[in-house]
């Protein structure tokens, strides 16, 4: 006689668990941003330059090194890279800042960054600026007037090599 309530107890617990699964599925709605916003997002990583000069050893600290390391020449310099700088403006007005250290046990590799900074659509002048320097000084610069459409995506990439910030307009729809 306990096999039959077993079952019916436990057919009704999974009922009240599918019921709650099955609620907060749906319920509350989530939105991702407002019916008149969009969203950029700053994504990349770049290193700064290497934090101090490089020197040569002198004919004593040649001596006191292991013959191994004597053969690495006489130049030595330093692992640890500057802090990059990170700035974005919307229409004149500061929209991100952020010092990004640069990673790793010794300070010694890439600055990495990922934010998601909802704005209001429309048509907006953007400059980003980027500083890898130990001085501060902004290296960096680009500006582009840009139409923002409402629920899509916009994407600000950095590659040193090609001159710097690339802003791209995603033909995205959130909630896709």
């Amino acid at each position: 006689m306990v096999k039959p309530l077993q079952y019916i107890s436990q057919g009704l617990f999974y009922a009240l668990f599918m019921g709650v699964i099955g609620y907060f599925s749906t319920l509350p709605p989530y939105t991702h941003l407002q019916p008149d916003e969009t969203l950029i997002k700053l994504s990349f990583r770049h290193a700064g330059e290497i934090a101090g000069a490089c020197r040569e050893r002198t004919p004593e600290e040649m001596a006191k090194l292991p013959v191994y390391q004597r053969k690495g020449g006489t130049k030595v310099c330093p692992r640890g890279r500057s802090d990059v700088i990170v700035e974005l403006e919307l229409d004149g007005k500061q929209l991100y800042h952020e010092i990004l250290r640069p990673t790793g046990l010794a300070h010694s590799s890439n600055s990495n960054i990922y934010r998601r900074i909802p704005v209001k659509a429309g048509v907006h002048t953007l400059k980003g600026r980027l500083s890898d320097r130990s001085d501060g000084v902004f290296n960096y610069t680009h500006e582009e007037t840009i139409t923002l459409a409402a629920g899509r995506i916009m994407v600000i990439d950095f590659k040193a090599a090609t001159g710097g910030f690339i802003f791209r307009n995603k033909n995205v729809t959130l909630g896709q």
